[in-house]
């Protein structure tokens, strides 16, 4: 195993330091979320168990993440670091826990790279269709897989800033379309446009809402990645602390306005809705144009989720490379760009090369969101019911009030066991049936590894989660 302290060891370019805004910060998490993607899909499918209590559903799931979110806070404004959930969950549980809240969290944030490429291709297919290009086939989503991957990665090399303005204008189109199209909506529809029955308990299946929340909570994984921005942020003991809980909070809202329209609007016809934002539109009568420019819209949220997971991954193993955990390599950035951009050549790549192998076997780009996100979403549950349970080791130990962190904590740990549970039981058909099978699969091997290293080099298993922004050397 490398050792990252030794005099030999290159110097390190670094991250650039502090040049990250508050908005920039915001825009990593909401981008990770990719709220117009969901809106696009989730209150449709959550419809299906919860009818008049989607927005309920979306409500308790924006609960269950600000619980998420509060946990993460606690560390957040203490500690700044490039290893995020990986370095906060060492301050409670150790080296041991760190590293499984590590590897789970690149599992997430890879899957839901590499899935929402997929998206990606979709949209951007049946945009260039639209405008009148014969953009069918496998050939043309190969392609446009290369593209959008090459295009993803490219970004995150040249420079957070870049990569977080690209996802910022992303999500603000799409989410400004979408948003526009709600409040015509609702216009158009006058008084009608109000539903009360939604705001009742009568009648609406608790077990179904249960259901729906899981849906609603799914939606919101990523929603903390500003955490992995410490050194490149400024002021990021209150800037990062701020980006996570307001965009929780921003997304929560959105989630509950664009749930209450789309039911309020096609009622019983959500359920069975293929596209149901398109449906509002022909039913208020908007002009042939507004569609190309709706499938933009969400093609775009998908593609800024390609882009800001990757940052995460990016940094993470950056700072695993810093402590010897990976291959010394790993721990050090591009001279010229200061992103790791090594490992991020790898994981891009990787997200193209899996999605074109599934394209090729005659998957559908939407069904690589499904199958690939909810691998990625498999990682996001560990990793935040550890940081849940870390959370309360750690104030217990420094001695903090922590009567709010066990309630969130419990609300979360709680929250995220159920969700892990309703995505493997019932059974769910192939191959979503054997997607938890891989991703323990991929934890087990990640852990061999871990045990390696500690039986060959004990020294650096004390290291683990210890490299904050304040000691990270660099030029940056």
């Amino acid at each position: 195993m490398s050792n990252t302290t030794g005099a030999a060891t290159p110097t390190d370019a670094g991250l650039r330091h502090g040049v990250m805004s508050g908005p920039e910060l915001a825009a990593q998490a909401i981008a990770n979320i990719a709220p117009s993607a969901v809106i696009a899909f989730t209150a449709a499918a959550i419809y299906v168990s919860a009818g008049n209590g989607t927005v309920l559903s979306f409500a308790l799931a924006t609960v269950v993440i600000l619980a998420v979110g509060y946990c993460v806070v606690v560390f957040a404004r203490r500690n700044a670091s490039a290893g995020s959930l990986y370095t906060y969950v060492a301050k409670g549980l150790g080296p041991f826990g760190a590293y499984l809240a590590g590897v789970t969290l690149l599992i997430g944030c890879w899957g839901i790279a590499a899935g929402s490429l997929g998206g990606a291709v979709s949209y951007a297919s049946d945009f260039l269709v639209l405008l009148g290009l014969p953009a069918n086939g496998v050939g043309w989503q190969v392609a446009l897989a290369i593209v959008l991957g090459g295009l993803a990665t490219l970004f995150t090399i040249r420079g957070i800033r870049l990569s977080a303005r690209v996802s910022l204008v992303l999500e603000l189109i799409s989410v400004t379309i979408i948003t526009i199209l709600l409040v015509l909506a609702l216009v158009w529809a006058g008084p009608a446009g109000w539903d009360p029955s939604q705001f009742s308990l009568t009648g609406v299946p608790m077990q179904g809402v249960a259901a729906g929340m899981v849906l609603g909570i799914l939606g919101f994984v990523g929603f903390s990645s500003a955490d992995a921005l410490g050194r490149e942020a400024r002021n990021p003991y209150t800037a990062i602390p701020r980006a996570i809980i307001w965009s929780a909070v921003v997304v929560g809202v959105l989630y509950v306005f664009a749930a209450y329209t789309q039911i309020a609007l096609l009622h019983e016809g959500l359920a069975s809705s293929a596209s149901p934002l398109q449906d509002i539109a022909t039913m208020i009568g908007m002009p042939s144009w507004f569609t190309p420019i709706l499938t933009f819209g969400v093609g775009a949220s998908f593609f800024a989720v390609v882009v800001a997971p990757l940052n995460v991954v990016g940094r993470i193993v950056y700072v695993m490379g810093k402590e010897g955990v990976v291959a010394e390599r790993f721990g050090r950035t591009h001279e010229g760009h200061l992103t790791p951009h090594r490992v991020l050549l790898i994981a891009g790549p990787a997200a193209v090369v899996l999605d074109i192998v599934l394209l090729c076997l005659g998957v559908h780009p939407m069904d690589i969101v499904v199958w690939v996100d909810t691998y990625g979403t498999y990682g996001y549950m560990v990793a935040y019911a550890l940081v849940a349970i870390a959370c309360v080791a750690y104030t217990k130990r420094a001695g903090m009030p922590n009567r709010l962190v066990w309630t969130a904590a419990i609300v979360a740990v709680v929250a995220m066991a159920y969700t892990f549970f309703a995505n493997v039981y019932p059974v769910p058909a192939f191959p979503l049936n054997v997607i938890p099978y891989l991703f323990l699969a991929t934890v087990a091997i990640a852990l061999a590894w871990f045990f390696r290293v500690k039986r060959v080099s004990p020294e650096v298993i004390d290291r683990i989660g210890h490299t904050e922004t304040d000691i990270l050397e660099g030029v940056g």
